[in-house]
């Protein structure tokens, strides 16, 4: 099995065998569900699509009412699909915990989130911009702009790709390579060395 569904808990700290201080983020990875498992024969590439995290029926679609009871399973609030052939090894409603995924032999994980929103920032904060610099020569509130952004008469425009002030933050954001310290099974919960982009509670992918 390649991953698991998660939820982004927060940061802490532990020690290691050398007594040097990790900083760490823990993860709450799985159970997940196995609601869907596609082949090549079938749907032309082989992946398995995983449910995590418990919702309502209120809070779900009818569509997605009948996708789920197909499997056997509540209705979850997370989906997502991880490429790999498991026909025959998987079947509709089998259940994934951290223990099945991330065993002593997993060493390290990607993790797949969503960056903290940042809102419409600056090019200081955007782009670590300077600023325009001193006051001189009559300049005021000048400190944080973005200074000339191109020629005159030609080409009387912006070159596309100019980096400028703009929405900064919410996107796709993977990082490799993330030291697995310590697995919790009976909490189902993954301790990885170093920090995992996206807000407190909100839903990452792991990649083993």
């Amino acid at each position: 099995m390649p991953g698991l569904i998660g939820k982004k808990i927060g940061m802490t700290s532990v020690f290691g065998a050398d007594g040097k201080n990790i900083p760490c983020t823990v993860v709450e990875a799985g159970p997940c569900v196995v609601t869907q498992v596609r082949t090549v024969e079938k749907d032309g590439y082989a992946a398995v699509q995983l449910a995590y995290d418990e919702t309502t029926e209120k809070h779900t679609s009818a569509p997605l009412q009948g996708h789920f009871k197909k499997a056997g399973t509540t209705p979850k609030r997370k989906l997502a699909e991880f490429p790999a052939d498991f026909a025959g090894e998987l079947k509709l409603g089998d259940t994934l915990t951290v223990a099945d995924v991330f065993t002593e032999d997993v060493a390290f994980v990607d993790v797949v989130g969503t960056s903290k929103g940042k809102g419409f920032q600056g090019v200081v904060k955007r782009h670590g911009f300077a600023g325009v610099g001193g006051q001189t020569h009559g300049q005021h509130n000048r400190l944080r702009h973005p200074g000339s952004m191109g020629a005159s008469s030609w080409p009387s425009r912006v070159f596309p790709g100019m980096r400028m002030a703009g929405h900064m933050g919410s996107q796709r954001v993977k990082v490799f390579n993330l030291q697995v310290v310590k697995v919790i099974p009976e909490n189902n919960l993954l301790v990885v060395k170093g920090s995992v982009p996206g807000a407190k509670g909100s839903y990452v992918l792991l990649e083993a």
